[in-house]
């Protein structure tokens, strides 16, 4: 059985309205389908250092990608100056975290350069502390220096040890015995008057 012949037994069955309005939403689908197969048109923009960026749209959340003669290539994490002053931060690789204007970047800069200075009560709060700290260590050399000359007096009052020296007077006596049947060496007369003397 044609597929044509098909068509027109459900014609039969269901009436020729509902299968024009089937037909009407097939052809919908199909110009929805071809519309989607549209190439987008993809946004560029440059880089201080001259690299082509590309994105479906410079906003947070889209896609970003590095332009290359071969390839497209995503962004890395980082922040990059663009060509018109702007600050493009990416927060993970190859999606736009934000884009700011260079100005608020130098305010934040300022910002934080404005928050390096402490303010006068702050500073007397911390000369303050420093000059606590400072009476403490005086306190503990003090306690020290007296624990120091409790220990001087009480070595002073124990009586001191008398040293043992060595006596090199004391002479100990070496003799060497011969046997009474043995001829006398050489060696033996050697002996007998190194420890005779």
């Amino acid at each position: 059985m044609k597929s044509t012949e098909i068509l027109n037994k459900i014609k039969t069955f269901l009436g020729e309205e509902q299968i024009e309005q089937v037909e009407q939403v097939e052809e919908t689908q199909l110009e929805a389908t071809e519309e989607s197969s549209e190439k987008v048109e993809l946004a560029q923009a440059k880089l201080e250092n001259g690299t082509v960026l590309e994105a479906e749209a410079f906003e947070a959340g889209n896609e970003i990608f590095i332009v290359t003669e071969d390839d497209r290539v995503a962004v890395p994490v980082g922040e990059y100056l663009m060509e018109d002053g702007q600050m493009l931060i990416v927060e993970e690789e190859g999606i736009i975290g934000d884009i700011k204007a260079q100005e608020e970047e130098e305010e934040v800069e300022a910002k934080e350069e404005e928050m390096a200075y402490v303010s006068k009560e702050e500073f007397n709060s911390a000369i303050d502390e420093i000059k606590g700290m400072i009476n403490e260590l005086k306190d503990k050399k003090e306690e020290m220096a007296q624990v120091e000359e409790q220990v001087k007096e009480e070595l002073s009052k124990t009586p001191a040890v008398e040293p043992i020296n060595h006596n090199p007077e004391v002479k100990e006596k070496f003799k060497v015995r011969f046997g009474n049947n043995r001829k006398e060496t050489t060696l033996d007369r050697v002996m007998k008057k190194l420890t005779n003397n």
